[in-house]
C-alpha cells in the first residue's frame, strides 16, 4: 500500500491494530480489543481508538445490543433496580427537566434494555441485565504519516493536552517510517509520555508497525486538567478541573461509539453507489479504491462533489434490487459482516 491520503494510512494502522494489539507481547487470555476510528470528545478527538474490554463482560454488554448507549440511556441502564421502582425513586436527580429522564427510560424500553410497566398512573422500572463494567483500557493513536516540521508543532500541542487530561490510559503517535538511522519523529518535541509507532506500509502482508518509543501509562482513573489555552505572550494560561466522575463517563461513552461503529464505517461516508468504488485487497486489509482516479481515495475525495462520480449503471442493480442493491450496498454489507465478526457477542 503507498500512502495516497492520511485517510488510507489510518484505515492500516486500524487493521494493523486489529491483528496485532497490542504493538509488543500479548493481550490477557481473558481481555479483547476493539479498534475504531474518529472518536472523542467535543474537545478533542482521535484518528483511532483502541478500547481494551474484559471478554467476559463485554459479551454481558452484548445483551444490551449493537447500538451503543448513549449518555441518558447509561444514565438509565446502570441505575435501573432488580425491583419494580417508580423511575423518579430510582434514577439519580437530573439537573434538567425529569420529562427527558422519562424520554430516555421510554427509548430504553424500546430497545429491550429495560423493563417499564405503569402503575398506578407512574412509569415504573426494572433491569433486565445489570451493566458490566466491561472497559479496562482506552488507547488513542494520532496517525500522521508524513510528519512534517509544522504538522510536529501542531501535533505535540495536542499530545501535550491529551497527557495532562489523562483520559486514555496510553497515547501514541504513529507514522510512516523513513528508513533514517533515526526516525525524525523521535527527534521532534513530543511529550516522553506519548508513544512512537513507526509504520511500514509497504509490506506484502499489509501494514505493519514496531514501536520506536514506549508510551507511559497516563492516570487514566485520577482527576485530570483540561489545557484551554496555553501561556502565550502577555497571556497567561487558562485550564479546567477534569473531575475523576466525567473522565469515567467520557471514556465509556466513547467505549460505547467503538463497540457500534468500529473502524470499517468508512462506506457511510463515502460514495460505494459509484461505478468508480472498489474494494481492493492489502495484505489482509480491504481498502477503498477509485478506478476513474487510479489510486485509493479518501473519504474527502469521495463525496457528493466528486467530478468523476458515476452512478452504478441499472444493470447492476436488476437482481433483488432494491432489497439487495447494486454492489454499493453489497460492499457495506460486507463492512458490516467483518464489523460484527469482530466484535464478540453472546455466543
Amino acid at each position: 500500500m503507498n500512502v495516497d491520503s492520511e485517510f488510507v494510512f489510518e484505515l492500516g494502522v486500524c487493521a494493523w491494530a486489529e491483528r496485532n494489539w497490542p504493538p509488543e507481547g500479548t493481550l490477557p487470555s481473558d481481555t479483547t480489543a476493539i479498534v475504531a476510528r474518529q472518536l472523542g470528545t467535543k474537545y478533542r478527538r482521535w484518528d483511532t481508538v483502541v478500547v481494551e474490554a474484559n471478554t467476559r463482560k463485554l459479551a454481558e454488554r452484548a445483551r444490551f445490543g449493537t447500538k451503543r448507549l448513549d449518555g441518558d440511556l447509561l444514565g438509565v441502564v446502570r441505575n435501573a433496580p432488580t425491583e419494580w421502582t417508580w423511575y423518579r425513586d430510582a434514577l439519580p436527580e437530573p439537573d434538567y427537566p425529569w420529562r427527558y429522564v422519562r424520554e430516555a427510560v421510554h427509548r430504553a424500553a424500546g430497545r429491550g434494555a429495560v423493563d417499564t410497566r405503569r402503575r398506578n398512573n407512574r412509569i415504573e422500572l426494572r433491569q433486565k441485565w445489570a451493566y458490566p463494567d466491561w472497559v479496562e483500557r482506552v488507547v488513542a493513536i494520532e496517525n500522521k504519516p508524513d510528519l512534517t516540521a509544522s504538522a510536529a508543532r501542531a501535533l505535540a500541542g495536542q499530545i501535550e493536552r491529551d497527557v495532562a487530561l489523562g483520559l486514555c490510559d496510553e497515547v501514541w503517535v504513529a507514522t510512516a517510517r523513513t528508513d533514517e538511522v533515526i526516525e525524525p519523529v523521535l527527534l521532534e518535541d513530543f511529550p516522553v509520555e506519548a508513544g512512537v509507532l513507526v509504520v511500514d506500509t509497504d509490506e506484502e502482508g499489509g501494514t505493519n508497525a514496531e514501536v520506536a518509543w514506549h508510551p507511559r501509562t497516563l492516570a487514566a482513573h485520577e482527576p485530570g486538567t483540561r489545557i484551554i489555552e496555553r501561556a502565550t505572550g502577555e497571556n497567561a494560561a487558562e485550564f479546567e478541573y477534569a473531575s475523576r466522575e466525567w473522565k469515567t463517563e467520557k471514556r465509556l461513552g466513547i467505549a460505547e461509539r467503538a463497540y457500534e461503529r468500529g473502524w470499517r464505517a468508512y462506506a457511510d461516508t463515502m460514495r460505494p453507489d459509484c461505478r468508480h468504488f472498489e474494494l481492493r485487497e492489502d495484505g489482509r486489509t480491504l481498502l477503498p479504491w477509485c478506478a476513474a482516479k487510479g489510486h485509493h481515495q479518501s473519504a474527502t475525495e469521495c463525496a457528493w462533489s466528486c467530478g468523476s462520480f458515476e452512478p452504478e449503471p441499472p444493470t447492476w442493480r436488476s437482481r433483488g434490487w432494491p432489497i439487495e442493491g447494486g454492489p454499493g450496498k453489497a460492499i457495506k454489507r460486507l463492512l458490516a459482516d467483518q464489523r460484527e465478526r469482530s466484535r464478540p457477542d453472546l455466543d
